[in-house]
């Protein structure tokens, strides 16, 4: 029997920034230009990031690190969208169909809800696929609940075509 529908799931974490930096908070593809930024190579958007690597996964395809990793300056600063694009693209050009990927964001601040379907569209359009995020609060435990940065996990199923 030849199992045609394949699962991922994903798990990315981001600090924030210390101090002064001319970097923006993007989580989802949006942009949060008064909250603290993430630090990372590229525009350490964690939620795009565990997209684009649950996508990986399901496809067998390794992972965001093999492809964009963090010792190559072409990547750096680099729009997580357009991460998610590119991988999107390698996982139809592998046979796969992606069927969705679905995401919970964990985070103090800043509210995900009033943000929640902005980043849908821009999620779902970078993937070519439905992609759901929930946001989710630690509740003061923690690392993320201290406000040390945001972490987001995500699953995906894709199907061959």
């Amino acid at each position: 029997m030849t199992i045609r529908t394949r699962v991922g799931q994903s798990f990315d974490i981001h600090r924030f920034v210390e101090g002064p930096s001319d970097r923006v908070l993007v989580l989802g593809g949006v942009p949060f230009p008064d909250e603290r930024p993430l630090a990372g190579h590229s525009d350490a958007d964690v939620i795009a990031h565990a997209v684009a690597d649950a996508l990986l996964g399901a496809a067998a395809l390794g992972d965001i690190g093999m492809h964009f990793p963090d010792t190559d300056p072409q990547w750096e600063g680099a729009h997580s969208l357009m991460l998610l694009e590119h991988v999107a693209s390698m996982v139809r050009g592998a046979g796969f169909e992606i069927g969705n990927v679905d995401c919970s964001v964990v985070c103090e601040r800043p509210k995900i809800a009033p943000h929640r379907e902005a980043m849908q569209k821009l999620l779902s359009d970078a993937a070519g696929a439905p992609v759901t995020v929930k946001g989710r609060r630690a509740e003061g435990l923690g690392a993320i609940g201290r406000e040390e940065g945001i972490a987001c996990w995500a699953v995906a199923i894709i199907g061959r075509t």
